[in-house]
């Protein structure tokens, strides 16, 4: 493989990163390279560092300079976020206890309804893409608000601060309140049709790092009409990106039965109206029957598994992960902030531990606990497999691009994670970062080659 014309990119060191649900490779003294566009072009293992002239040379570049990781520090893929509340970033840890439809009128619309003024979406959603940066996350599938001109927004300042996204407006014109809701199904559909030329012809019509998904955001909030329109969307434009949620709550199951009584089922609901196939992002998915499990795995839809929201919220759940993976149905991470309170994928993966763990008591030892390598892949790899990336991102198998963190464990990170030792291999070292870790340990977050780790100042504006 040829590197791109211009400069390029290389590092040595030590890099970890998926590749299957059970399998993670750790790569000791790896070289890697970096094309002026971003793309991985190469990734040689086991290479002393005298070798590392004579490869170089090989891919014509022999005055390359090289970014060397020392022990205690290695590169993983870049932080996946596959279900996110873009205009609940300041609600975050607000309404703990409250049940879903009781939280959402009471604390959420009212709070979404202030990005009808394009000025406080552009203060905040700027403020938004430099947290999950900062901490690591590379990617994010953003619910966006219902208003068109903030959604705009919000895409535009991923595409200005590099951060990869899929980003909706939000489709919701009944049960809600008067003030914050679509005015009409027929203009819902058409402010949807709107973002999504703007970003396909308009803002980043190469698809380097944006694109629009649908986004209804539940089918109690959308009727049969509009839940049809946006299915016609999806037939006309076969690679549109779908995200709704599926399964959250029992409330929110069986006021969606109420709705919708011609359905035994919210698989049968979305499949009936084109929204429930492979490019489904279904966040949640804690109490699907086994009919409906198998629907997912026919349809091939992905799941966005939010274990943080799933137990601090009014109805602790914990999601029947071990056997999505063992079916091979598509997991990822999601923070599903502000209804999660926390905007840490490392927090999430965290809590998915513990979630399974109280799982297996649950089914008498039938879902077993995740591992900590299964955790890291629903954070990267699997995540990228929800979204549809795992094409460009997700491991640093050589023509995907290098979306990635720079981890660092040593003091000097002056991060509150666990100390290591000279006599740690760095299978722990790797450990104590997933399991104690924070965004003070990631010295630099890469998007497509480029660094995008915001400054300190620039957070502090």
């Amino acid at each position: 493989m040829q590197l791109d014309s211009g400069p390029t990119t290389a590092f040595y060191g030590t890099f970890i990163h998926s590749k299957s649900s059970q399998e993670i490779e750790i790569i000791s003294n790896g070289l890697l390279l970096v094309s002026a566009s971003g793309t991985i072009v190469s990734l040689d293992k086991d290479v002393e560092e005298e070798n590392i002239s004579k490869i170089l040379a090989s891919h014509g570049n022999s005055a390359l300079s090289v970014k060397k990781f020392k022990k205690g520090e290695f590169c993983i893929p870049g932080f996946i976020d596959t279900h996110n509340h873009a205009p609940q970033w300041t609600q975050r840890g607000t309404g703990r206890g409250l049940l879903i439809l009781r939280w959402l009128n009471e604390v959420t619309f009212p709070h979404e309804s202030k990005f009808e003024d394009p000025k406080y979406a552009e203060e905040v959603y700027a403020k938004l893409v430099d947290g999950f940066l900062k901490q690591g996350v590379t990617t994010a599938s953003y619910y966006g608000s219902l208003h068109l001109e903030a959604t705009k927004i919000l895409a535009r300042i991923c595409v200005e601060k590099g951060q990869r996204a899929l980003v909706g407006k939000c489709n919701m014109e009944r049960n809600a309140p008067d003030y914050y809701r679509d005015k009409s199904n027929i203009e819902s559909l058409e402010e949807t049709e709107d973002l999504i030329r703007y970003i396909k012809t308009e803002l980043d019509p190469q698809g380097l790092l944006v694109q629009p998904i649908l986004t209804p955001r539940f089918a109690i909030c959308c009727d049969g009409e509009l839940l049809e329109g946006l299915g016609q969307i999806a037939k006309r434009q076969p690679n549109l990106m779908i995200q709704t949620h599926f399964d959250e709550a029992m409330q929110e199951v069986e006021a969606t039965m109420q709705l919708f009584p011609e359905f035994n089922n919210e698989a049968d609901l979305y499949e009936h109206y084109g929204l429930f196939n492979d490019r489904s992002v279904l966040a949640h998915c804690i109490y699907p029957n086994e009919y409906e499990i198998g629907r997912m795995k026919a349809c091939n839809v992905g799941v966005s598994h939010c274990p943080v929201s799933n137990t601090t919220g009014g109805e602790w759940g914990a999601a029947p992960i071990r056997r999505y993976l063992d079916l091979g149905i598509k997991v990822g991470l999601g923070t599903d902030s502000g209804g999660g309170f926390s905007s840490s994928i490392l927090e999430a993966m965290r809590q998915a531990i513990i979630t399974s763990n109280a799982r297996q008591r649950m089914t008498d030892g039938k879902d077993k606990e995740l591992t900590r390598d299964e955790i890291f892949y629903l954070a990267t790899l699997g995540g990228a497999r929800v979204c549809c990336l795992d094409h460009k991102i997700g491991s640093f198998a050589p023509g995907k691009e290098f979306d990635a963190l720079h981890v660092s464990m040593l003091p000097e990170a002056d991060a509150a994670s666990t100390m290591i030792e000279d006599s740690d291999s760095i299978e722990t070292i790797f450990e104590k970062f997933v399991m104690s870790g924070d965004d003070r340990n990631l010295v630099s977050v890469f998007v497509r080659g480029k660094s995008v780790k915001p400054s300190q100042s620039r957070q502090s504006k």
